[in-house]
C-alpha cells in the first residue's frame, strides 16, 4: 500500500516536471524526484513505477534510475539483481510493443548499458549477459512492431559497446569491444542480412541503425526486396528510411550483383525516376538530397571498373539525375527570395557537401552536363546583363539572376574538380577550358561593379570555383598532356593574381568570409609548385604591388580601426605566409629588399614602441596594432624556411624589439586575445624547422635566445598562476591555451640543437632553471584529466616531457617526491590514450626514465662512485612507490596482448626495461595471465612467454631491445592465436584496475 502511494506521488510530479509552465512547482517536483532516486529502495519503486505508472514520463524515470544504478561503480548490484532486471526489461518490452518511442529507447538503452557492464560476468561457467542472438530472436519472429524493438536492440547495443564512457577504466571499454567483436558481431551480421532479404521495410533500420561495425551491410540483398520496398514509398513514413538506404548501397553491389538479374532495368529506372522526383521537389525533403547523391556519387565512380557485359544503363540516367538537381537548384532561388525560405547557400557546409557528391556524378557523360551548363550559364549571363544596363531593372530580378549564377558557378567549379587524370580526354580538357572561359567573362562583368555594388554569395562562389580549378590545372599534379594545362600557362596570371586578389581584399576587406578565402587561394598558390611557376607570378604586377603596398591604406583589412574583436585579425597571418614565400623566390641576400619590405611592420612596432614608454596611451589602439603586428611576423616566421631570409629575420627583430614583446606579456598576461599572438609568434621564432636557426660559432644569439624564451615564459607562467579560480567553460581560453603554447616554446628551443645548455650551470646562469621551474609550477596547476581533454595541450605536454626525459633526466629527478609522482602519473594515464601521438610520447618518456633507472641501479651494484643526492633521492621514491613502474608494465602488457596496438615498436621499448627492473612482479602477472586461459591452453600460453624472453639478457643495449621486439612481435601474434578461439579471458579486475 505504502508502495502504491508512493508511485502515485511520484506520477504526480513527474507530470508536473514535464508539464506545467510555473517554476516554483517545476522545482518542487525536481527536488522530490531527486530525493526518489537517491532513495535506499529506489529499485524497487521502479518497478512498481512500470508496473502501474499511467504517464509515459513516469516510466522513463523508472528507466532512467535503473540505468543509473546498473551504471554506479560503488556499491554495485549484484549480479542475481542484474539478471533479473534484464530478464524483466525483455519481457516488458515483449509485452507492450506500442510504448511511446523515448520509453522503449530508454529501456533498451538500459538493457544495452546491462548487457555491456556485465559482458564478462559468469553464472555456473555460463556469460550470461551474452545471449544476445537469443534475446532479440524472439522480437524479430512476431509482429512489426516487435521486430522494430529487436533490430533497435541490435542497433543500440553495438553503439553502446562501442562507445566508451568515462565512469569505466578504457581498458575496460576495450576488452569488452573487442570481445564483443569476435564473439557476437559476426552473428548479429548474419542475422542482419538474413532480414534484409525479407520483404519488409524492416530491412532499413538492419542497414543504417547497425552501422558502426558493418561496413558492408547490404551486400546480400536482392532485387526483389529492393522492389517492394519501392512499393512501399506510398508511407510517407518510409520516405526518409528508403533515401537512407539508396545511400548505403555499394557500387559493387549494384553493379555487381544486380547486372546479373534480369529485372536489373527496371530497378535503375525505378531509382533514376525516384531520384528525379525527389531532386525536383526539393521543398517537401531537403535532408534526403544528400543520401540520393550519394548512391549515384558511388554509382558514377563504379563505371570505369565495370567488367560486366550486360549494360549498366548509368550513362541513360546519370545525366538525367544531374540535369535535375542542377535546374532544381537554379529553379530554387526565386521561390526562396519570394517566399522568404531559408537559402541554402547560406550553409557552406551543405553546398560543399552536395557539391562534391556532384562532381563524381556530373563527370559521367560529361559531354551532356557541359552542354547543359553551358547553355544555362549562357541565358542566366546574358539576362543578368540585360537587366545591368537597363535602367528599369528591379532589385529581385537582378537578385534572382545572381543565385542563379551563383549555383551554377559553384557547380562548373565542382564539376571540373570531378576530372580524375586517368579517365579524362582531350576533348573533356576543352569542355573544362569552355566553362573557365565562361566564369571569367562573369568576374570581369562583376568585378566592374564592385565600386557600386556586390553579391557576397556569387563572390564565394567564384572562390570555390578558383579553388578547384586550382586543385586541378595548377600544381605538381597537372598532367604535360593536358589541352587545358597550356591554357592554364597563358591564363594563370588573369585567373589567379589578376586584380582579383587585390579587388577582393579592396573591396571586401570587411568581409571575414570573402577576405580569409582570397587569402587562403593566395597562400595555396604561394606554395611554390610548380617553381617556375611561382617565379612567373612574383613579376606580375598585381604580386609585386602587394609585396611593395602591404598596408592599410591598400587593403583594409591590415586597419586597426573599427576592429570589433582582436581575433579578427587572424587572417592576417595566412596573408604575410603567402607574401613571406614569394618575396624568398628572389630574395636571397639582398639585405635592402629585406628592409624595404618590413618598413611597414617597422613602423608599427615603432608606433607600439612610443606608445609604451608613454604613462597614458590608448590601451585598445595598442592592443589592437601589436596583436596585428605579431600576427603578421608570425606569418613572415614560418614562410622563412631558409636560413639566410631567417637570420634577416631575426637580427631584426633581436634585440630591437623583443622588449616590447615582454612588455606586452607584463601588462596583458590575463588577455589571451593579446598574450596567444605574442606567445606563438615567440614559439615560432624559436621552431628550428629546416635547420634555419644555425648561429656563427662566434655567437652568442643561440643563448640569447633562450634567455628571451626563458623570461618570457617565466614573466608569463608567473602571472597567469595568479589570476586565481577560472569557470571550467573558460579555463582553456583564459589560461591553457597559454600554457600549452609556453610548452610547445619551451619543446622547440630546448631541442632546436643551437644552444649548449650545460653553460647556464657552469656560469650560474639562471635562465634554464627559471624554464623548468616555471613549467612544473604550470605543470601542477593543471588537474591530470585536463591534461588529456584538450588535445593540444596534450599534445603539447608529452611532446616537451619526451625532450626533459631524454635531455634533462637530471632535473627530473631533482624534483620532489610529489611532483615525480604526478609526471609518472600523466604518463601512466597517457598510455592509454587514444591518441598515437601522446601515447608514443609517452612511451617514448617512460623508456628513457626506466632506462636512467636502470643504469643508476647498475652503477650501484657494481660499486661505483656515489651517485649525486638527486639521484639517490630519485631511486628512494621508486623504491617507496614501486606500484607505479608496476602499474605501467601490467598496462603495457595488457594493451599489447588484448589491444589492437597501433604502436607496438614504441611500446616494446620500455617494456624490456620494466620487466628488467620488476622481474618478480612480471612473472607474477605472467602466471595470472597462463592461469586465467582454459587448461588445455594453458601450456601454449606459457610457452609464449618462454619465447618472449629467449636470447634476452639483463641489460639494454640496443641489440638486445632491438632482438627484444623481434620477440614480442612473434609473442603478440602467437598470444592472439591462442586466445582467438578461446572463451576465457583475463579477469575483469585483473589488468583492468
Amino acid at each position: 500500500m505504502f508502495l502504491s502511494c508512493v508511485c502515485v506521488c511520484v506520477c504526480v510530479c513527474v507530470c508536473q516536471l514535464y508539464e506545467t509552465t510555473e517554476t516554483g512547482v517545476r522545482l518542487q517536483a525536481e527536488k522530490a524526484l531527486v530525493e526518489f532516486t537517491n532513495s535506499p529502495d529506489c529499485l524497487s519503486k521502479c518497478q512498481l513505477l512500470l508496473e502501474r505508472g499511467s504517464s509515459s514520463y513516469s516510466q522513463l524515470l523508472a528507466a532512467t534510475c535503473l540505468s543509473k544504478l546498473v551504471s554506479r561503480t560503488s556499491n554495485p548490484l549484484p549480479l542475481e539483481q542484474r539478471i533479473d532486471i534484464r530478464n524483466y526489461v525483455l519481457n516488458y518490452l515483449a509485452t507492450r510493443p506500442k510504448l511511446a518511442e523515448f520509453v522503449t529507447q530508454a529501456l533498451i538503452q538500459l538493457y544495452s548499458r546491462i548487457t555491456k557492464l556485465g559482458w564478462f560476468d559468469c553464472q555456473k561457467d555460463d556469460y550470461v549477459f551474452r545471449n544476445v542472438i537469443a534475446d532479440v530472436t524472439r522480437f524479430l519472429q512476431d509482429s512489426v512492431e516487435h521486430c522494430i524493438i529487436g533490430v533497435t536492440i541490435l542497433s543500440q547495443l553495438t553503439n553502446e559497446i562501442n562507445q566508451a564512457d568515462t565512469s569505466h577504466p578504457l581498458t575496460k571499454h576495450r576488452k569488452i569491444a573487442s570481445s564483443f567483436r569476435d564473439s557476437s558481431l559476426f552473428d548479429i551480421f548474419t542475422l542482419s542480412c538474413n532480414l534484409l532479404k525479407q520483404v519488409s521495410i524492416l530491412a532499413f533500420w538492419v542497414i543504417f541503425l547497425a552501422e558502426p561495425y558493418f561496413s558492408d551491410p547490404t551486400s546480400c540483398a536482392s532485387t526483389s526486396a529492393a522492389v517492394l520496398v519501392f512499393q512501399s514509398l506510398s508511407d510517407p513514413n518510409n520516405y526518409h528510411e528508403f533515401c537512407r538506404l539508396l545511400a548505403r548501397l555499394k557500387s559493387n553491389y549494384q553493379l555487381g550483383e544486380l547486372v546479373k538479374v534480369e529485372n536489373y532495368p527496371e530497378v535503375i529506372r525505378l531509382i533514376a525516376n525516384f531520384t528525379v522526383t525527389s531532386l525536383q521537389h526539393w521543398e517537401f525533403a531537403p535532408n534526403s538530397v544528400h543520401y540520393l547523391l550519394s548512391l549515384w556519387q558511388r554509382l558514377a565512380a563504379s563505371v570505369p571498373y565495370v567488367k560486366a557485359t550486360e549494360p549498366h544503363l548509368l550513362e541513360t540516367y546519370t545525366p538525367e539525375v544531374t540535369k535535375a538537381y542542377i535546374t532544381s537548384r537554379l529553379e530554387s532561388v526565386c521561390i526562396i527570395l519570394r517566399d522568404g525560405l531559408e537559402d541554402p547557400l547560406d550553409d557552406a557546409g551543405l553546398v560543399q557537401q552536395q557539391l562534391d557528391q556532384l562532381s563524381t556524378i556530373g563527370r559521367c557523360e560529361y559531354e551532356k552536363t557541359c552542354a547543359l551548363l553551358v547553355q544555362l550559364f549562357d541565358q542566366s549571363a546574358q539576362t543578368y546583363q540585360e537587366l545591368l544596363q537597363s535602367t528599369n531593372s528591379s532589385t529581385i530580378d537582378i537578385t534572382v539572376q545572381e543565385g542563379r549564377l551563383t549555383w551554377l558557378v559553384y557547380i562548373i567549379g565542382a564539376v571540373i574538380g570531378g576530372r580524375v587524370s586517368f579517365a579524362s580526354t582531350d576533348e573533356q580538357d576543352a569542355m573544362d577550358g569552355e566553362l573557365v572561359c565562361r566564369v571569367l567573362q562573369l568576374m570581369n562583368l562583376t568585378d566592374s561593379r564592385l565600386a557600386q555594388a556586390g553579391n557576397e554569395r556569387l563572390e564565394l562562389a567564384m572562390l570555390s570555383f578558383f579553388e578547384q580549378f586550382r586543385k586541378i590545372y595548377i600544381g605538381d599534379q597537372v598532367q604535360k598532356s593536358s589541352k587545358v594545362s597550356t591554357f592554364t600557362v597563358t591564363t594563370h596570371t588573369l585567373l589567379c593574381f589578376r586584380p582579383e586578389t587585390i579587388t577582393n581584399l579592396k573591396y571586401w576587406g570587411q568581409c571575414e568570409p570573402i577576405t580569409s578565402k582570397t587569402l587562403q587561394l593566395l597562400n595555396d598558390l604561394s606554395i611554390g609548385y610548380p617553381l617556375p611557376s611561382v617565379r612567373k607570378l612574383v613579376k606580375l604586377s598585381a604580386v609585386q604591388f602587394m609585396l611593395n603596398n602591404h598596408t592599410s591604406e591598400h587593403f583594409s583589412f591590415l586597419g586597426v580601426n573599427n576592429q570589433s574583436n582582436l581575433s579578427d585579425m587572424r587572417c592576417r597571418t595566412t596573408f604575410y605566409t603567402a607574401l613571406g614565400r614569394l618575396l624568398m623566390v628572389d630574395l636571397g641576400e639582398d639585405e635592402d629588399q629585406f628592409e624595404q619590405f618590413m618598413l611597414p611592420l617597422t613602423a608599427a612596432f615603432e608606433a607600439v614602441a612610443q606608445m609604451f614608454s608613454t604613462n597614458t596611451f590608448n590601451e585598445q589602439e595598442a592592443k589592437r596594432t601589436l596583436v596585428g603586428l605579431v600576427r603578421d611576423l608570425r606569418g613572415i616566421a614560418f614562410a622563412f624556411n631558409a636560413k639566410t631570409s631567417f637570420m634577416m629575420l631575426f637580427d631584426w627583430i633581436y634585440p630591437a624589439y623583443m622588449p616590447i614583446l615582454q612588455r606586452a606579456i607584463e601588462l596583458w598576461y590575463h588577455v589571451p586575445a593579446c598574450t596567444t599572438p605574442v606567445l606563438k609568434l615567440m614559439a615560432e621564432l624559436v621552431h628550428n624547422r629546416s635547420q634555419r636557426l644555425q648561429f656563427d660559432v662566434s655567437s652568442p644569439n643561440g643563448i640569447l635566445l633562450f634567455r628571451e624564451t626563458s623570461k618570457m615564459i617565466t614573466t608569463y607562467g608567473n602571472r597567469i598562476l595568479t589570476i586565481g579560480e577560472v569557470p571550467k567553460d573558460q579555463v582553456y581560453s583564459v589560461k591553457l591555451k597559454g600554457v600549452s603554447v609556453c610548452f610547445s616554446m619551451l619543446k622547440a628551443v630546448l631541442s632546436g640543437n643551437y644552444v649548449n645548455f650545460g653553460v647556464f650551470r657552469l656560469y650560474g646562469d639562471d635562465a634554464l632553471d627559471n624554464a623548468l621551474q616555471t613549467f612544473i609550477k604550470l605543470l601542477l596547476s593543471i588537474p591530470h584529466s585536463d591534461l588529456l581533454d584538450y588535445p593540444k595541450l596534450s599534445q603539447s605536454f608529452y611532446s616537451l616531457l619526451e625532450v626533459l626525459t631524454q635531455d634533462h633526466m637530471n632535473f627530473i629527478a631533482s624534483l620532489e617526491p610529489h611532483v615525480v609522482m604526478y609526471i609518472l602519473s600523466s604518463i601512466s594515464e597517457g598510455l592509454t590514450a587514444l591518441d598515437t601521438m601522446v601515447c608514443t610520447g609517452c612511451c617514448s618518456s617512460l623508456d628513457h626514465i626506466v632506462t636512467y633507472l636502470f643504469k643508476q641501479l647498475s652503477r650501484s651494484t657494481k660499486k661505483r662512485p656515489a651517485a649525486m643526492a638527486t639521484d639517490d633521492r630519485f631511486l628512494l621514491i621508486m623504491q617507496q612507490h614501486p606500484e607505479m613502474i608496476q602499474q605501467m608494465l601490467s598496462t603495457v602488457l595488457n594493451i599489447i596482448i588484448f589491444e589492437d596496438c597501433r604502436n607496438q615498436w614504441s611500446m616494446s621499448r620500455p617494456l624490456l626495461g620494466l620487466i628488467l627492473l620488476n622481474e618478480k612482479y612480471f612473472a607474477d602477472l605472467r602466471n595470472s595471465i597462463v592461469n586465467s586461459q582454459p587448461p588445455e591452453k594453458q601450456q601454449a600460453m606459457h610457452l609464449c612467454f618462454e619465447n618472449l624472453m629467449e636470447g634476452i639478457e639483463r641489460n639494454l643495449l640496443t641489440k638486445n631491445r632491438d632482438r627484444f621486439t623481434q620477440n614480442l612481435s612473434v609473442f603478440r601474434r602467437e598470444v592472439n592465436d591462442s586466445m582467438k578461439n578461446s572463451s576465457y579471458g583475463v579477469n575483469s579486475n585483473d589488468m583492468m584496475s
